[in-house]
């Protein structure tokens, strides 16, 4: 159900480690990268359905400035419950935010919608959070039906039984210098996901009476005036995180950037019916230009999205990238 690859991954960065839990029969799951050591953060929200939770004080101008974790999870807005066990196994280990009487761990989060696929009774809980960090490394990285990827679909325009299955995905970039730039992304997207270096498209809707592609962006010219979705059901969420030295407007602008790897690798992006998130954070190792962090954060965030949906297998019901497009 994952696949594995050392080289690449988001946890190439030092002092960063990635656990994932998933329940693979209500397809849906939780995703934590700790950064016990602290990290600068900032947040980037598109989209009109978000799902978040602690992303109001990542933006300047507010007190704190360095995370303990981030946590991505399937279950929709049941699923931010998860953070709870994420922030008991950081205070079991005395990590958090000094405040004299205790240290309070800072662990953002973000949700995506997944009850639709598999059983919308079993949501990550925060005993499924504290799991996800027990199981924590600094290795490799599994990718696909995983995690915050477990329930993760694309293609939803002409509803959920017509979209296909997508999942996690990770990938870094070494800039030289010791730099790099990473991303961790869970893709449940409305639009399509294509490959933004040859246009191909990956993963999607499918025609009503076949397993051919639709083509979302045609498919909505075709129902002009009509309604696509009664409700939004969709988010990418993800991190990028780089060990460049960024300030915390640094690091929001770095987030802010690193969307633009979202419109690349899915069609159409930022929807209302979409609660697109990225988070960035940097460990602080190396002086870096912010651009060149932001600029490649978003290519990081492309290849991570195509990475989740060619790892992805068929689940619920629905085929993947492997089964249709991966087979030719």
């Amino acid at each position: 159900m994952a696949t594995r690859d050392r080289q690449s991954c988001i946890t190439d960065i030092r002092g960063i480690r990635v656990g994932s839990v998933s329940d693979l029969e209500g397809l849906t799951g939780c995703t934590v990268l700790l950064c016990e050591g602290g990290a600068t953060a900032g947040v980037d929200q598109r989209g009109g359905a978000p799902g978040t939770r602690e992303t109001d004080l990542l933006r300047p101008m507010h007190l704190v400035e360095q995370v303990h974790a981030i946590l991505l999870a399937g279950g929709s807005a049941y699923g931010l419950a998860a953070a709870d066990g994420v922030m008991r196994y950081l205070e079991d280990r005395q990590v958090g935010f000094d405040v004299r009487v205790a240290r309070v761990p800072i662990v953002p989060a973000a949700i995506l919608f997944d009850l639709d696929l598999g059983d919308p009774a079993k949501r990550p809980d925060a005993e499924m959070g504290y799991r996800a960090c027990l199981s924590a490394s600094d290795g490799a990285v599994d990718e696909g039906n995983v995690g915050a990827g477990a329930g993760a679909s694309v293609g939803k325009i002409l509803g959920i039984r017509r979209a296909m299955k997508a999942g996690l995905g990770t990938a870094a970039i070494p800039l030289g210098g010791g730099l790099i730039v990473s991303a961790l992304v869970a893709t449940n997207a409305f639009g399509d996901v294509v490959d933004p270096d040859t246009g191909e498209l990956l993963a999607g809707a499918r025609r009503l009476r076949s397993d051919e592609m639709a083509n979302t962006l045609t498919t909505m010219r075709r129902m002009l005036g009509k309604a696509a979705l009664r409700f939004a059901s969709n988010t990418v969420i993800g991190v990028v995180a780089t060990n460049a030295r960024l300030t915390k407007e640094e690091a929001n602008k770095v987030a802010q950037m690193a969307q633009d790897g979202i419109a690349r690798a899915i069609r159409p992006a930022h929807t209302l019916f979409d609660g697109d998130t990225l988070f960035a954070v940097a460990t602080g190792e190396k002086a870096a230009d912010v651009n060149l962090v932001g600029a490649y954060a978003a290519e990081t965030v492309a290849m991570a999205i195509v990475r989740g949906v060619r790892s992805a297998v068929g689940a619920g019901g629905l085929p993947a990238w492997c089964d249709l497009v991966g087979r030719r």
